[in-house]
C-alpha cells in the first residue's frame, strides 16, 4: 500500500490598522478589529465551518482508514476564541475521533526560524502548551511557517523533540530525486522529512477553478489517475495547502467541496493508495536517504524561497529593526508587550512588503490589505516605533540631562538635618560663624607680626659676638 498525506493549514493574521505617524507615542493599539472580527466570521462561515463539517462526515463514513492533518497557528487560533469559538469546537470534535493529528509551529506563524533561537524555541514551546490546553494532544510533528526549511531549522526541531517535520518538495533542492518518498535531515537522522508534492497539491489549491487550466475541470476521477500513474515504486504522496482552499480560495460553486467528499470514495474503490498523518508516516517507513538544504527553502513562490518575506529593503529593513529588540524582550514580563511582541512577528506584515509583482504578483495582491508596499511598510514602522517608546519605559532607565547633571549642586546640608516649621534652624556644620572667622584671623595676625618681632631681636643679639670673634681671630694672625 503506498501513502496520501493529507496536511492543512489554518492561519489567520492579526490586521493591523491604518497608524499614523501622528499616533506614534500617544495610541497603542495598534489591529483592525473590524477587519479581523468581519474576516474571519467570513472564512469561519465560508471554509473552517463546512470543511470541518465535511472533514467529519468523511470520517464517520470511512473511519480510521481516511486520516488528516492540521496545522493551526497561534493567531488563529486566539481569533478563534474571541470572534468564532464554535469553530475550534468543531476541530476538537475531529480531533476527537483519533483520525486528526495537530502538528506544531511558531505561535505567531513568524520568521523566527531564521532570525532567533531562542524566540523561535519560546513561540515553538507556548504554542504546544496551548494545542494541549485546547485540544489535549502533544504535538510531534513540525511545519514551520509557510513550509521554511533548511537543515538547521530541522535541527532545532529535532532538539525541541519532534520526529517529523513537513517542507517544500522544492525542484532546485531535489533535483532528479523524488518528493514521494520519506527523506532525514542532514545534520540529525532522526528527524523524518516529508516533502510536499506540489504539482498535485497544487492542481487542487490553485488551478482547481481555473478554466484556462487545460485539465479543467478536474474530477476525482481524473486525480486518482494522475496517482496511480506515480511509479509503483514511490510510496507516497504528500499533498500539503491552506485550509482555506476550501470555500475561501475555491469558492462551494466551483465544486470543491463535491471533489473533496467523493476523493477518499474514489483513491479506496480504484487505487492502492491509503491516509496517513505526517506522524504515522514517519513511524511506517524508512527514509531513503538524508536531504542537503544549506539554505532555507518555503513553499511560497515559482522561486520557494524566501523573497516572499526578505526579497526586498523595505523588509529586511523592518525585520531587523523587529529582532533588534528581540534581547531586550527577553526581560520583558508584560503581557501586553509580549502579546504585541508576538503579532508583530507574523509573517504576514512582511508579505505585504514584497515587491514582486511578477510571476506571483496576482497571489500577493489577493492577500495584501495595502495599496502599495511602501504604504504597508510606513504603517509597520509607525507601529514598530511606538512599540520601541514602550518597550524604552520599561527595559531602560530614565534619561537624565546632561544641563542637569552640570547645574547639579552639593547641598551643605547633612541629610539627617531636619527642618520643620515652628524650629529653629540647625546650623550645619559646614557653615562656619563669620565672627568667629574674623576673630581667628585677627589672632593670627597677631601671632605673626609677634613671631616675626622675636626673630629680629635674635639675630640683632647675635650678629656683634660673631664681629668679636673676627677681631680675636685677626690680632692672633697678627701676632
Amino acid at each position: 500500500m503506498r501513502t496520501i498525506c493529507f496536511y492543512f493549514q489554518v492561519h489567520q493574521p492579526f490586521r493591523l490598522r491604518r497608524y499614523r505617524f501622528f499616533d506614534i507615542g500617544n495610541d497603542h493599539h495598534y489591529y483592525d478589529d473590524f477587519a479581523n472580527r468581519t474576516i474571519m466570521r467570513k472564512v469561519a462561515d465560508k471554509c473552517y465551518l463546512p470543511t470541518n463539517q465535511l472533514m467529519y462526515d468523511l470520517i464517520q463514513e470511512y473511519g480510521n482508514r481516511f486520516r488528516i492533518s492540521y496545522s493551526i497557528s497561534g493567531t488563529a487560533l486566539d481569533q478563534f476564541e474571541m470572534y468564532c469559538p464554535e469553530v475550534i469546537e468543531s476541530f476538537k470534535r475531529l480531533v476527537s475521533t483519533g483520525c486528526v493529528e495537530i502538528l506544531g509551529e511558531t505561535y505567531s506563524h513568524s520568521l523566527s526560524a531564521l532570525r532567533n533561537k531562542e524566540e523561535f524555541v519560546s513561540q515553538v514551546t507556548l504554542h504546544s502548551k496551548k494545542i494541549e490546553r485546547l485540544f489535549g494532544v502533544k504535538p510531534t510533528s513540525f511545519r514551520n511557517t509557510e513550509l521554511i526549511y533548511s537543515d538547521g531549522i530541522g535541527e532545532m526541531a529535532a532538539e525541541m523533540g519532534f520526529k517529523a517535520i513537513l517542507t517544500e518538495g522544492a525542484k532546485h533542492v531535489l533535483g532528479w530525486k523524488s518528493p514521494n518518498f520519506l527523506y532525514c535531515n542532514a545534520i540529525n537522522p532522526k528527524l523524518k522529512v516529508l516533502l510536499k508534492n506540489f504539482r498535485m497539491s497544487d492542481d487542487i489549491a490553485f488551478r482547481f477553478s481555473n478554466k484556462g487550466w487545460s485539465e479543467w475541470p478536474l474530477t476525482t476521477e481524473k486525480y486518482v489517475k494522475w496517482l496511480n500513474e506515480i511509479d509503483p515504486k514511490q510510496e507516497m504522496v504528500n499533498l500539503f495547502m491552506d485550509y482555506e482552499t476550501f470555500g475561501e480560495h475555491q469558492w462551494a460553486e466551483t465544486g470543491i467541496f463535491e471533489f473533496m467528499r467523493h476523493l477518499p470514495k474514489q483513491v479506496f474503490s480504484n487505487s492502492n493508495f491509503e491516509f496517513m498523518t505526517p506522524s504515522e508516516v514517519a513511524d511506517h517507513f524508512d527514509p531513503v536517504s538524508a536531504i542537503h538544504v544549506p539554505y532555507p527553502i518555503s513553499w511560497a513562490d515559482e522561486e520557494r524561497d524566501l523573497t516572499a518575506w526578505l526579497g526586498n529593503e523595505l523588509q529586511d529593513d523592518a525585520f531587523d529593526n523587529l529582532y533588534n529588540l528581540a534581547d531586550r524582550m527577553r526581560l520583558v514580563d508584560d503581557p501586553d508587550l509580549l502579546r504585541d511582541w508576538r503579532y508583530l512577528q507574523t509573517s504576514d506584515h512582511f508579505y505585504y512588503q514584497c515587491t514582486k509583482w511578477f510571476s506571483d504578483g496576482d497571489v500577493h495582491k489577493y492577500f495584501n490589505p495595502y495599496d502599495t508596499p511602501y504604504e504597508a511598510f510606513i504603517n509597520y514602522m509607525n507601529i514598530l516605533s511606538d512599540f520601541e517608546i514602550r518597550l524604552n519605559k520599561i527595559s531602560e532607565p530614565a534619561v537624565v540631562s546632561p544641563f542637569v547633571e552640570r547645574k547639579k549642586v552639593v547641598s551643605i546640608f547633612k541629610p539627617s538635618t531636619i527642618i520643620r516649621p515652628g524650629t529653629e534652624l540647625l546650623m550645619p556644620e559646614m557653615v562656619q560663624d563669620p565672627k568667629r572667622i574674623a576673630k581667628k584671623k585677627t589672632v593670627k595676625k597677631a601671632a605673626v607680626s609677634k613671631k616675626v618681632k622675636v626673630k629680629t631681636k635674635v639675630k640683632a643679639e647675635a650678629k656683634p659676638k660673631s664681629a668679636t670673634k673676627s677681631k680675636t681671630k685677626k690680632a692672633v694672625s697678627k701676632k
